[in-house]
Parts: structure tokens; C-alpha cells; sequence
């Protein structure tokens, strides 16, 4: 067994054996002569499906589809499902509609749910008349729900057992079977419509009497879920009651499939992915090998904004000029107001956007919450501004200069705070995630009105 460390070492080291052999066989010049691929093919070969998507995330494009093109046909889908949603449309675009076809055939319905979104349009029409008419539904039932709800992470590869028969026949019946689908720790129980009557845990039922009937073990309480459910609010729920597995019914409680805890913590991962590149004003995924044209429509959005924020910030500054020009400290100075006070914003900020992902933090709670976050900036600009007006005394041997930076680092520690709360808030009350953007707002007011506090009352009570 190997530890996470040794685990990080060995992707190193095979993205650094890859990338050695493709140097070998001369392709990084370019050169376009016949070679023999197959050490590297063989390499591959070996490697688990997550471990080559890694590979092909770390080489540029060129490099990427060199090795895309030595992978065997029948990992394709495999692998197309671990790459990152940027690296996979890179791949597709690479293949044409018999491979494309050839990948999703080898992948079970709820998989292909995943990999369908970036299918070309004729390619999932193909792939939808080659399916029968069960996995067709199904597919089409996967495709019809959001990809924030349950309906677009379930799977359907599940085990049902009746209620009135004995344990000896459920064991029978799963040996029959052969093998479990993975992730199972409870069968599902239902009547001859597929009425979901409760589950039965495996571990009762290997240590519960076989002549016991299903009825008399299962439970029937077990946590349930509707494919329109929100799946940020199952993944609680998963993390709540310490959930494996749990079933989705429809409105009439009618069994349609399940949600496994390796479905989750990919929504998870991917959510968590998606709000640090909000947080960065990022509007997607992006492939680090991208080309700058796409990087650029990647990140224009938020760089516009920054602009026009500066831009005003500028303008700010430039009423105050007259000021400056008189006492030369205050240019060194104001930086130091409007930096401190972005940073507390992004603290409440990350603060309340964590306790709304919670479901700890509603427009109900508001008043508390900025009567609290008050209090924590007048505490923090009474310490923090003390310090700084000590040290601007020291520097400048004026003291109402150091009154005046105490008075300002508090007032925009405040304006933080108030900013840092309401913003989120009021971006998830109009249905905006909160995590997108809300560091850029926060920074722009606390730029500007921090230079506006600090140099209006340095021009009032020192000139």
C-alpha cells in the first residue's frame, strides 16, 4: 500500500517518464518520422485511467493529442470521464464521430449522462438510437435534469429484493448475481411496482437469522431523495448521516436509481473547483494549455470590471491632489488603509459565503450578522489603527497624522464589514452565487472608500 506522498511521487514520476520517452522519440522538434511507440504505449497501458487523464492535463496540445492517439480504443471513455471538462473537449476534438462512438458504447447510462453534454449533437443522436429503450430513457431522464440537482448524478446500476421473501433467498439471489455494483451497502426494497418499501443493510443481513424474512430486518426510515433535489443539499445530507448509498424515488416513491458517495464527492470537488475560480473572477475551467485567445475570453470579465473600479478609485484620489501635494506622507500612507481593509472584507466575505453553502446564513439573521461583524472591525481598527498611528508618529513626527490613520482604519474596517455581509447576501437572495465576483466588489469599495476616508479627513483636520 502506498501512502499519499508516495502516491504524489509516483504521478511525477510517470508524467516525467512520458514526457521523457516523447522527447526520445524526437516529437518535441516536431519531427514527423515513423517511430516505434511501444514503450510508451505499454506505459500507458499500465497506468489507471485517472493517472493517464493527469498525464494528458499536464502536456501541451500537441503533446496531448500525441499521446491521446496511443491509448487504447476501449479506455477511451474511461479516461474522457477523469480528464477535466477544458482537456476533454480538447480530446473530442480530436476524434471523429465512429471514435467518439466506439467510447460511449463502453460506458454504463449514468456515465454517459456525464460525457453526453460535450458530445457533438449527431454523435449523441447516434449514440441514443444504438441504446435500447431502457438505458434510452434513462439517458434522456439523466440529460433532462439541471447539473445542480440529484436527477444529474444518480446512477442506475442498482440491486432490489422483495419484501416478503427470506434472507437465504436474498443471499441466493446476490450470488446469482455474481458481483455487486460499486459503492453497495444496502439492497433496496420494493413491491412489484418498484414502490420503494425501505433498504436492507448488508451487514444485517449477513449476521440477521435466513429464515428471517426481509420485512422483518430492513428498515424503513432509510433517507430518500427526488431527482429534482438540490445536489449541494444531498451532499449535506450524505455528510450528515454518514451515508454510502442512498435511493432516489419519484413522486409516487417509484424506485429510479441512487446516489453514491463517489458521485458526491466529485459534485463536491467540482463545486469547490468552480467557486475558487469565481473567487479569481475566473468564468470556467481553463485548460492551462489553452490557447491565448480563449485564456483572454476566459478572463476579460472581471479584468473589465477591475478597470472601471480603479478607474474610480483614481478619480478619488485625484480630488483629494491638492492634499497630497502638501503633506507627501499621505500618499505613503493610504495604500495601507485601503489594502487592510480588503483584506477584512474577504474575511467576512469568505465568512458569510461558507455559512450560506451551509445553510447557516439567511436574510432572517442579517441584523445579527452586521451588528457582530461591526463590532469585530471596531475592535480590530481600534488595535490595528493604535499600531499604525504609533508608527506613522514615529515615522512622521505628527500625531493628529496618526489620529487620523486610527480614525480611518477603523471607519473602512467598518464599511468592510458592512459591505463584506450585505453583498453576498443580497447576491444570493437575487439567485447570483455569492462566491463569484464578491472578493472584486469588496475590494473596489474598500479602495475607494478607503482612500475617500482617509485623505477627506486628513483635509479636514490637518490643512
Amino acid at each position: 500500500m502506498a501512502d499519499l506522498h508516495e502516491y504524489k511521487e509516483s504521478l511525477s514520476e510517470n508524467l516525467m517518464q512520458v514526457i521523457a520517452l516523447l522527447e526520445e522519440y524526437g516529437f518535441e522538434e516536431g519531427q514527423s518520422q515513423s517511430h516505434d511507440y511501444s514503450r510508451l504505449q505499454h506505459k500507458l497501458d499500465t497506468l489507471h485511467p485517472a493517472d493517464v487523464a493527469d498525464i494528458l492535463e499536464a502536456l501541451p496540445l500537441d503533446q496531448r493529442l500525441q499521446v491521446w492517439e496511443l491509448v487504447k480504443a476501449e479506455r477511451d471513455g474511461d479516461i474522457l470521464l477523469e480528464v477535466s471538462d477544458a482537456v476533454r473537449q480538447s480530446l473530442i476534438a480530436d476524434m471523429d464521430s465512429h471514435e467518439l462512438l466506439a467510447a460511449a458504447e463502453q460506458l454504463d447510462t449514468d456515465e454517459l449522462a456525464d460525457l453526453a453534454p460535450d458530445l457533438p449533437k449527431d454523435v449523441l443522436q447516434e449514440l441514443l438510437y444504438s441504446l435500447d429503450a431502457q438505458n434510452r430513457a434513462r439517458l434522456q431522464s439523466a440529460l433532462s435534469y439541471s447539473e445542480d440537482t440529484v436527477g444529474a448524478i444518480m446512477d442506475f446500476d442498482i440491486v432490489t429484493i422483495r419484501e416478503d421473501v427470506t434472507l437465504e433467498v436474498a443471499l441466493r439471489y446476490m450470488r446469482r448475481i455474481g458481483s455487486l455494483p460499486d459503492h453497495t451497502d444496502k439492497l433496496f426494497v420494493v413491491d412489484r411496482d418498484d414502490i420503494l418499501r425501505g433498504v436492507l443493510p448488508l451487514t444485517k443481513l449477513v449476521v440477521s437469522d435466513l429464515d428471517a424474512t426481509v420485512t422483518d430486518v430492513m428498515a424503513d426510515d432509510a433517507v430518500t431523495f427526488h431527482p429534482e433535489d438540490i445536489a449541494d443539499e444531498a451532499a449535506k445530507a450524505f455528510e450528515r448521516y454518514d451515508l454510502v448509498t442512498a435511493p432516489v424515488v419519484d413522486a409516487n416513491n417509484k424506485l429510479v436509481g441512487r446516489i453514491t458517495v463517489d458521485a458526491v464527492m466529485d459534485y463536491i470537488r467540482e463545486e469547490t473547483e468552480s467557486d475558487m475560480l469565481s473567487l479569481a473572477g475566473l468564468r470556467e475551467e481553463e485548460d492551462f494549455f489553452a490557447s491565448i485567445w480563449k485564456s483572454v475570453q476566459n478572463r476579460w470579465a472581471w479584468l473589465a470590471i477591475n478597470l472601471v473600479t480603479a478607474l474610480v478609485a483614481s478619480r478619488v484620489i485625484g480630488v483629494f491632489e491638492g492634499s497630497i501635494e502638501k503633506i507627501v506622507a499621505l500618499a505613503a500612507l493610504m495604500p495601507i488603509v485601503a489594502g487592510i481593509g480588503g483584506n477584512s472584507g474577504n474575511q467576512t466575505t469568505t465568512m458569510i459565503v461558507r455559512g450560506l453553502a451551509l445553510g447557516q446564513v439567511a436574510s432572517h439573521n442579517m441584523h445579527s450578522l452586521i451588528t457582530k461583524e461591526l463590532g469585530v472591525a471596531l475592535l480590530n481598527g481600534l488595535i490595528w489603527g493604535g499600531v499604525l498611528a504609533i508608527i506613522a508618529y514615529a515615522l512622521y513626527g505628527n500625531y493628529q497624522l496618526g489620529l487620523v490613520m486610527m480614525a480611518a482604519m477603523t471607519l473602512n474596517l467598518m464599511l468592510a464589514a458592512m459591505m463584506g455581509v450585505v453583498i453576498p447576501l443580497y447576491m444570493n437572495k437575487f439567485g447570483r452565487d455569492p462566491a463569484v465576483g464578491s472578493s472584486v466588489l469588496i475590494t473596489a469599495v474598500t479602495d475607494s472608500g478607503g482612500f475617500l476616508i482617509f485623505l477627506g479627513l486628513a483635509t479636514i483636520f490637518l490643512l
